[in-house]
């Protein structure tokens, strides 16, 4: 089983219209809510770890899980509301978020709500977003990871939103926290620069990520792939698939996803599998994930493709 932790949210998409000025429809999602569900559709044991509320949005947040075969027994119900991410998109699909979510229950999770302890068959979790870096469940999730990174494998997405968190500076010692214990970072290359500056080195930060304790880097690059960086100093750079592009909106989650899945059934999905992965290994898990995330962004939203949809790709 994979546990992912972080926010279930209600995502807002707010588009013009010539007649009322706004049009806006909603979904749900939220960044590892979307990780959890595409490892579903990818046919893995998924449980999810995160605070939903009991209003009616919350309500459809446990509806959408439990349809989509995400185990909840490590949801923290709370009596808060639910965090709104408003999305717009511009003329290339690449979407920008603002969010509703100050003092909502994915973010006022105490480390004593989280479960006392995990299952054996509990092989890997995941942490990203805005849930890394905001008081107090970055706090509880941080404590979570330390107590089980020994043993399990750690996979971090920082995901980066400087809408919730303006403040750099104590993002990174958030981040650099969760960095000390993570197997598995996965970043896109805006990620990087909007922590690190436009003018930032991958290579360097790279490196850096090594240092501090990362035993396998992957960066994705929009429409241009994704490389894999090895702590031996190999790197692996897989091209992207060409689709007709819908939108972006989940393509990072189901990369991430993508990888996970990969790795889980070629049995690598462990502390020493990830730290023996060959280059040829990785690239063909990136390429894996490559190839799911072209799916969704053929797609309006964070549609994230099955087994069946990546392997009919693959094929055709």
């Amino acid at each position: 089983m994979i546990l992912v932790c972080g926010e279930a949210l209600v995502d807002l998409f707010v588009d013009e219209n010539p007649d009322s000025g706004l049009a806006a429809r909603v979904t749900l999602g939220g960044s590892p809510m979307n990780v959890a569900i595409g490892l579903a559709r990818l046919d893995e044991k998924v449980a999810f770890c995160g605070g939903i509320s009991s209003d009616r949005f919350g309500l459809a947040l446990r509806r959408k899980l439990e349809a989509e075969r995400v185990d909840l027994k490590f949801v923290i119900d709370s009596d808060r509301l639910t965090t709104i991410s408003v999305i717009t998109t511009d003329s290339s699909g690449q979407p920008s978020y603002s969010f509703h979510g100050e003092g909502k229950a994915d973010r006022e999770v105490a480390f004593s709500m989280m479960p006392n302890r995990l299952p054996d068959d509990v092989h890997a979790l995941t942490f990203g977003s805005y849930t890394l870096a905001v008081a107090p469940v970055a706090d509880s999730y941080l404590a979570l990871a330390q107590r089980e990174a020994a043993r399990r494998v750690i996979s971090v997405d920082p995901n980066l939103r400087l809408t919730v968190t303006p403040d750099l500076a104590a993002w990174k010692r958030r981040f650099d926290a969760f960095l000390s214990l993570a197997d598995i970072v996965k970043a896109s290359e805006e990620d990087i620069a909007l922590a690190y500056g436009e003018e930032a080195s991958i290579d360097e930060v790279v490196a850096g990520w090594f240092a501090a304790g990362a035993t396998l880097v992957l960066v994705t690059h929009g429409g241009n792939g994704a490389t894999g960086y090895l702590k031996s100093g190999e790197t692996i750079a897989v091209p992207g698939k060409r689709v007709d592009v819908v939108d972006t909106v989940g393509a990072g989650d189901t990369f991430h996803a993508a990888i996970l899945s990969y790795l889980n059934k070629s049995g690598q999905l462990s502390k020493s599998g990830v730290a023996g992965l060959t280059a040829q290994e990785v690239g063909r898990a990136i390429d894996f994930a490559v190839t799911a995330a072209a799916i969704t962004c053929s797609r309006q939203g964070a549609d994230l493709p099955s087994k069946t949809d990546v392997a009919a790709m693959v094929s055709g």
